[in-house]
């Protein structure tokens, strides 16, 4: 799966708040699915209505669902990472698509 080859498979994206380097890149590239929290790292978000803001998802291993059309951009937040810590996995069987244990 290549983030050029998009598919409606549903995908979920988690962070390893334990390798976050605070960088901010994910939130450059995907600020609707992630955002650096007042501790400076990174945390994913829900998708929210238009005009209203998503709260963190703080717990550890909290994920959240892909948003298709974001799908390139999540997919590039984890390739750019420096900590290695976003992990976007396939709903269905929690196979790794995009990430640090992506196949490659």
């Amino acid at each position: 799966m290549t983030a050029s080859n998009e598919t409606a498979e549903a995908l979920e994206v988690w962070i390893d708040q334990d390798l976050c380097t605070g960088d901010g890149i994910c939130a450059q590239y995907a600020p609707e699915v992630f955002e650096l929290d007042i501790d400076g790292l990174a945390y994913v978000k829900p998708p929210a209505a238009a005009g209203e803001e998503a709260d963190l998802l703080t717990e550890p291993g909290a994920t959240a669902p892909v948003p298709l059309p974001l799908l390139r951009d999540v997919a590039e937040s984890a390739k750019d990472c420096p900590g290695e810590c976003i992990h976007v996995r396939r709903v269905s069987d929690r196979t790794e698509v995009y990430g640090p244990d992506a196949a490659a």
